[in-house]
């Protein structure tokens, strides 16, 4: 293994430095050069630094912080913002997957549901035999499938599970083994705080599964939705 050090350091702009000045006009030990070549390698490697992080910037897949909201600003605009407290591990890969996602087909609508949510909806047409049943097939009248109808011509019923929420972080809930109740006296895991929806982050809202619905649903077309809790 080399004992060369890392690419860009102080000390490497130090060592190339030194290597560029004739070895006969110092001896080997020179604390007061090594201090001023320090001083001058400082800046190089601050701004060498800096390159490498510009570079990472100009990538969706190495890009950070604000940075990765730009793109997603620029790539899909208001379309899928960040969520409150969103860590860029999470925001990113959703990114990729909103940039490269299928639309306007019943497939489509079912995957973005389901990365939302991370629960499978339930997807209904009315004129598809395959979600209704027919006679003499598999499904019919009074077993699995649903009653078919041809007068709702592009249009399906959906209904969407909400994920289950993590709750508030480090605070106790109430009424339960983890929280304060009537007739409890025991302490509670967590802090003992007022909290309202502001505190839930991460959340998925109605509003963003509504948006998504509508993102990939083919033109003139209607999903009448249901959003259930899990």
């Amino acid at each position: 293994m080399s004992d060369a050090p890392n690419i860009g350091t102080r000390a490497d702009l130090r060592h190339r430095l030194r290597a560029l000045l004739p070895r006969p006009w110092f001896a080997d030990s020179t604390p007061v050069l090594d201090g001023l070549l320090a001083c001058l390698a400082a800046p190089w490697s601050w701004l060498y630094d800096l390159l490498q992080k510009v570079r990472a910037q100009t990538r969706l897949a190495t890009a950070t912080d604000s940075q990765l909201d730009g793109l997603s600003q620029d790539y899909l605009g208001p379309a899928l913002p960040r969520r409150a407290q969103e860590p860029d591990g999470s925001f990113r890969p959703r990114l990729q997957r909103e940039m490269l996602r299928e639309r306007a087909t019943r497939p489509a609508l079912l995957a973005a549901l389901t990365d939302l949510t991370g629960h499978t909806p339930l997807i209904f047409e009315p004129s598809r035999p395959a979600d209704t049943g027919a006679w003499g097939g598999p499904l019919g009248y009074g077993l699995a499938g649903g009653w078919g109808s041809l007068a709702l011509p592009y249009q399906c019923f959906v209904t969407v599970f909400r994920p289950t929420g993590a709750g508030i972080a480090s605070t106790g809930g109430w009424s339960g083994p983890a929280g304060w109740g009537y007739g409890q006296t025991h302490q509670p895991a967590g802090a003992l705080q007022y909290a309202d929806l502001t505190l839930l982050t991460g959340e998925i809202t109605d509003a963003e599964i509504l948006a998504t619905i509508k993102a990939v649903l083919p033109t003139a077309t209607i999903a009448w939705t249901r959003i259930a809790s899990s």
